[in-house]
């Protein structure tokens, strides 16, 4: 894949991730935090797994300190929330706005101890596997939208490109 390809799917996960938080900003903070069975919890607590990963999988990307997982009860409403959201975005494009064709084809040697040890993967599957992630998360966060009754969204990436 190339770097302009890259960006094109980062900037589709993007563009979804804020169509589908237009339809979270219809409810009311109770409503984003209140308890589900469904998968991991909340919708809070589904935003900010998306966050905490892509968060994770950036820093590892860039060999910089790894962060945190992020604890969903660290953000009380959706305001909290978005301010971070909007600090890892931008961290996430000035990183893909310098990667390079020979970058993306390098492998990332890392290791996931619940996994069974290190893995080995070109640096482009990892950023498409974001890309996947988020739309795994985003239809999971759209089902709870519909349970509450708020409005929901597409997110297929076609309605992104016809943009």
């Amino acid at each position: 894949m190339t770097p302009e390809e890259i960006r094109t799917l980062h900037d589709y996960n993007f563009w979804t991730h804020r169509r589908v938080w237009a339809c979270i900003e219809q409810l009311t903070d109770e409503q984003f935090t209140q308890h589900s069975d469904y998968s991991i919890g909340s919708i809070r607590n589904h935003v900010v797994h998306v966050m905490s990963v892509d968060e994770r999988w950036f820093a590892r990307l860039q060999g910089v300190e790894f962060p945190e997982r992020l604890i969903p009860e660290a953000f009380p409403n959706r305001a909290d929330v978005r301010a971070k959201w909007d600090t890892i975005e931008a961290s996430m494009r000035a990183y893909l706005g310098r990667v390079t064709e020979a970058e993306l084809s390098e492998t990332i040697h890392y290791d996931i101890p619940h996994r069974g040890g290190m893995m080995h993967d070109p640096r482009w599957q990892i950023l498409v596997h974001v890309v996947n992630h988020g739309t795994d998360h985003r239809a999971q966060i759209l089902s709870l939208l519909h349970a509450l009754g708020a409005p929901t969204t597409e997110q297929d990436l076609t309605f992104y490109l016809w943009e």
